[in-house]
């Protein structure tokens, strides 16, 4: 009897430090490599194997890191956080499927940088935004989609930044931008693109009832087999600035529906079926010439250039 006390005893004062006991933190930086274990803590000398493995240990705001260049797997992101695999390729075959998935809160950031994304002719989209205050996407290259290399359908007003990023192979389009309600104003800055035998090259689009402003500087757009640029919309107020940019080989170069506005500087538009489709405002200073048809645009007024 006196033994089952002190048993007794001995468990009810150890239970209440059980209960204290703290949660396994999230760390605000984990790794991720080839060899790695997603049963590990996605720390430097034991990392986890996916990228999916090691968010769900990342902190808010924290950042995943590859360690080697391997196959991480497909992703959701739901917070703000930096996937980053700088000087190595973070893989992602996502056949079936989408490769990354955003659907953060509308006041998250989210920055994914070396990412090398293959839907293997199946998968849907390469990256795929619903949901995101922010999203930066750099030193990429997504290819072999179903439907979009860069799916942009934001339900709130947000901004996405694209550099130093190749789509090509993507059966709809390299980039889509079209907010999915109408006060979900979308902002875009794509620079150093390349978008390269895809169904279009990028789709700016207004039928989800929402504006885009588009600023697209150093950017190619070849061999697509719709329009290199598209700007279509239901209502919505579309605005393309394209500067400094070669269109060259697709279906149309710039196709610009009504209610749009593409303006160009320092840009060339040549071996298109059809150069330009629509009204498009140029500042003068392009070089439009080898196209099937369709080379007229129309002059800035002198206080716009």
């Amino acid at each position: 009897m006196r033994r089952i006390g002190f048993m007794a005893l001995a468990v009810g004062l150890f239970l209440p430090v059980l209960a204290s006991a703290p949660a396994h933190a999230q760390a605000t930086r984990t790794w991720v490599s080839g060899v790695g274990d997603d049963v590990n803590p996605c720390s430097r000398t034991a990392p986890c194997k996916t990228f999916a493995g090691a968010i769900s240990k990342t902190a808010a705001s924290g950042e995943i890191n590859c360690l080697d260049s391997a196959g991480f797997g497909a992703v959701t992101i739901t917070k703000s956080i930096s996937i980053i695999c700088e000087g190595v390729i973070g893989g992602i075959l996502s056949a079936g499927t989408n490769g990354v998935i955003i659907n953060a809160l509308a006041t998250d950031e989210i920055v994914l940088k070396g990412l090398d994304i293959n839907g293997v002719n199946t998968g849907l989209n390469g990256i795929r935004v619903l949901s995101a205050g922010a999203v930066t996407v750099q030193d990429c290259i997504i290819q072999n989609t179903s439907q979009f290399g860069i799916q942009i359908n934001n339900g709130a007003a947000s901004t996405i930044m694209i550099s130093r990023v190749t789509v090509t192979n993507n059966a709809l389009g390299g980039v889509q931008l079209r907010p999915s309600a109408a006060s979900a104003l979308l902002t875009g800055l794509l620079e150093n693109l390349v978008a390269y035998k895809n169904g279009a090259g990028i789709v700016i689009d207004g039928n989800g009832g929402s504006s885009v402003n588009a600023t697209i500087r150093n950017s190619n757009f070849g061999n697509n087999t719709g329009a290199g640029v598209s700007l279509a919309t239901g209502g919505a107020a579309l605005v393309a600035m394209i500067s400094k940019s070669a269109i060259v080989g697709n279906g149309t170069g710039i196709s610009a529906g009504a209610n749009t506005f593409a303006r160009i500087g320092q840009t060339e538009i040549n071996a298109n079926s059809v150069g330009i489709s629509g009204t498009v405002s140029s500042f003068g200073t392009n070089q439009i010439l080898g196209n099937g048809s369709g080379e007229a645009v129309t002059l800035l007024s002198p206080a716009l250039k």
